[in-house]
C-alpha cells in the first residue's frame, strides 16, 4: 500500500471548513458567540449541567486542581497508563501524585488497588482521584464515587478518550463520560487525533453550579465582570473618589482579577470547527465500534494477541491496543509498510521526573507489564476496510510466518 496509515487521524470536511471561514469573516476570532453555543452542545452530548471550554485537555486539567483547591502537599491518586497531563496538573499547584496500578484486564485504574490504598494510610491522607478513560473504555464512576465518599476525595474524570462513551450502573442506566453524575468534574480534549478536532482545545463539564462559576474565572486570568462579584466600591470604579457619582451602576468598562487566572481561552474559530465536528460525533463512534469489531473478530483465539482492547459495551474507541510479546519488531515492521502504529503510554511513573519523587521499576507490576507489551493500531473513521485488512494481514504475517 503506497499510502501511510497512521494510528489516528483528523477528518475535516467542507462543512467545517466553511464554519471556520464563517467566522473568521465575522466580528468575533476569540471569545465570541461560538464559545457559548459549542458549550451548551457539548454539555447536551454528554448530558452535564454546565460545560466550559478551554484552550486545551492540559488546561483543562489544571483548571480542575485550580477550581479544587489543590495545594502544596495535598496527595492525589491517578493511574500511570495515561498521558503526563493527568499527573502533571497535580503537581502544577504544588500537590504530591499517588499512582496507582491498573487492571490487566481493562486497561483502567484498578479499584480495588485504590481501596487498598486509602484504606492503609489514616484518613484525609488523599484529597482526590483522577480516574482515566483510557484508550475509550469508561471506568465504573459510581464504585469510584461511593469510594470517594467514604474517605471524603473528590473525582476528576480524565475523558479525553471517551466523549460518546459510557458505562452502566448498579441500577441498569446509563451514564455517559463527562455527565457529571458521580465525578465533581470531568475533562475532554479536541487534538486532532481525538474525536471531536478543533486543531487544539479542551472541555470540563460539571453539574456543581460553584464550581462551573469557578472555572470562568479562572480560565480568564481570573476576572470578572459580574456587577454582583464586584468587590471594589463604585467610587474607586468610576475613578471619582473626591466628587458625587452620579450613577449607580459600575461602568461598562470596568473588571476585576480577584483571583490568581490564566489565559485558558478558546478562539470563535475553534469552537467553530469544534460545533461541526460535534454534528457528526454519533457516525464517528459507530465507525470506531465497527473497527474494533473486525480487529476483535481477526484476532480471538490467535495466542500471539496475549491481550486486546476487545468488545465492550460504552467503549469510545480512542484507541484500539493490542498486547504481543515481540512488540518492537512488530512496531518496527508495521513501519517498513508504512503503517505507523503508537504506543500508549509509557507509565507515568516511570518519566524520569517522577522517578525523582522516589518511583521506580517494579513500583507498578500491571502497568509496567502492559507497557511490555502494549501496541496502538490504526483507529479512526475514515480507515477504510481495505487499509483496516492491511493492517491485519501485516500482524498475520509477522507473527504466523
Amino acid at each position: 500500500m503506497n499510502t501511510s496509515i497512521p494510528y489516528g487521524r483528523q477528518n475535516i470536511t467542507d462543512e467545517d471548513i466553511q464554519a471556520v471561514v464563517e467566522v473568521l469573516k465575522s466580528d468575533y476570532l476569540t471569545q465570541g458567540p461560538q464559545i457559548a453555543a459549542f458549550e451548551s452542545e457539548f454539555a447536551s452530548y454528554v448530558g452535564s449541567k454546565y460545560a466550559v471550554a478551554v484552550a486545551n485537555g492540559t488546561a483543562a486539567l489544571h483548571l480542575c486542581t485550580l477550581a479544587l483547591g489543590v495545594k502544596d502537599g495535598d496527595k492525589v491518586i491517578t493511574t500511570p497508563i495515561t498521558f503526563a497531563a493527568s499527573a502533571n496538573c497535580v503537581r502544577y499547584c504544588g500537590g504530591e501524585v499517588v499512582f496507582s496500578d491498573i487492571n490487566p484486564e481493562t486497561y483502567l485504574l484498578d479499584i480495588e488497588k485504590v481501596r487498598a490504598l486509602l484504606k492503609t494510610s489514616p484518613k484525609g491522607t488523599y484529597q482526590g482521584i483522577i480516574p482515566v478513560d483510557f484508550a475509550g473504555r469508561a471506568n465504573d464512576l459510581e464504585a469510584f464515587r461511593e469510594l470517594a465518599d467514604e474517605y471524603g476525595l473528590w473525582i476528576i474524570e480524565d475523558a479525553c478518550h471517551a466523549p460518546g462513551g459510557y458505562f452502566v450502573d448498579s441500577m441498569g442506566n446509563q451514564q455517559n463520560c463527562g455527565n457529571g453524575e458521580y465525578a465533581d468534574l470531568a475533562i475532554f480534549s479536541f487534538h486532532p487525533v481525538k474525536h471531536i478536532a478543533a486543531g487544539e482545545g479542551g472541555m470540563i463539564t460539571t453539574n456543581d453550579k460553584t464550581l462551573y462559576e469557578k472555572l470562568l474565572m479562572l480560565r480568564t486570568h481570573g476576572i470578572t465582570k459580574d456587577n454582583f462579584q464586584f468587590q471594589n466600591s463604585l467610587e474607586l470604579a468610576v475613578g471619582a473618589t473626591q466628587y458625587p457619582i452620579p450613577d449607580t451602576q459600575y461602568p461598562l468598562w470596568y473588571m476585576e482579577m480577584q483571583v490568581l487566572g490564566y489565559n485558558y481561552r478558546l478562539t470563535d474559530f475553534q469552537a467553530a470547527l469544534g460545533l461541526s465536528q460535534l454534528k457528526r460525533a454519533e457516525s464517528g463512534l459507530e465507525r470506531r465500534k465497527e473497527i474494533a469489531r473486525i480487529y476483535f473478530e481477526a484476532f480471538k483465539g490467535h495466542t500471539f494477541v496475549k491481550g486486546q482492547s476487545g468488545v465492550v459495551e460504552g467503549h469510545a474507541y480512542h484507541l484500539y491496543v493490542i498486547e504481543v510479546e515481540d512488540r518492537l519488531g512488530l512496531y518496527n515492521h508495521f513501519r517498513a509498510k508504512n503503517i505507523f502504529a503508537q504506543i500508549h503510554y509509557i507509565p507515568c511513573h516511570l518519566m524520569p521526573y517522577y522517578k525523582e519523587y522516589g518511583w521506580k521499576e517494579g513500583d507498578m507490576p500491571s502497568s509496567e507489564a502492559y507497557y511490555s507489551k502494549c501496541i496502538s493500531l490504526p483507529m479512526y473513521p475514515t480507515l477504510s476496510n481495505i487499509e483496516q485488512e492491511f493492517v491485519i494481514n501485516n500482524i498475520l504475517e509477522f507473527f504466523e510466518t
